[in-house]
């Protein structure tokens, strides 16, 4: 799984003028799941996420996870993640699972995160086209993967 993390004062999502998910100061996830993925690389990328210090304490360092603030968290599904630039100028996603893999194990991360962060998350919709609103704060943005833990 690959994931990037942006720290926002608030974000939204919406599809077909449909407002998915709105939420106040914490951490927007853009998500991206591989043909490779497993339910160890989940579980990862979920105990990471919700104990990176990516949040101010008193002494103006980045030393609280979102489980310290109590923030908010949304993802949003992005098999653009898998892109590979690496041939012509057109973009081959054949990193990305197909989509009977990737929307249960982006059900499943939402979940697992859901239940480490102990409240609900918000979701994009799996396969729509979406448009996601931001306000960076920071600007802090982390890209990991699960298949590159060091």
């Amino acid at each position: 799984m690959r994931a990037v993390i942006q720290r926002v004062k608030k974000a939204s999502v919406h599809s077909e003028g449909e407002l998915l998910a709105e939420q106040g100061p914490g951490l927007l996830i853009l998500l991206g799941v591989s043909h490779e993925d497993v339910g160890t690389d989940r579980d990862w990328l979920v105990r990471k996420v919700v104990a990176m210090r990516l949040f101010e304490g008193e002494e103006g360092k980045m030393n609280r996870s979102i489980l310290d603030t109590g923030g908010e968290i949304t993802v949003v599904s992005q098999f653009t993640l898998f892109a590979s630039t690496k041939k012509g100028n057109r973009p081959s996603y054949l990193g990305a699972a197909r989509p009977e893999k990737a929307n249960p194990d982006y059900e499943s991360f939402c979940q697992a995160l859901s239940e480490a962060l102990g409240k609900p998350v918000g979701q994009g919709r799996f396969g729509a086209m979406m448009e996601v609103s931001l306000i960076n704060d920071g600007p802090v943005t982390i890209t990991i993967d699960s298949r590159d833990p060091a």
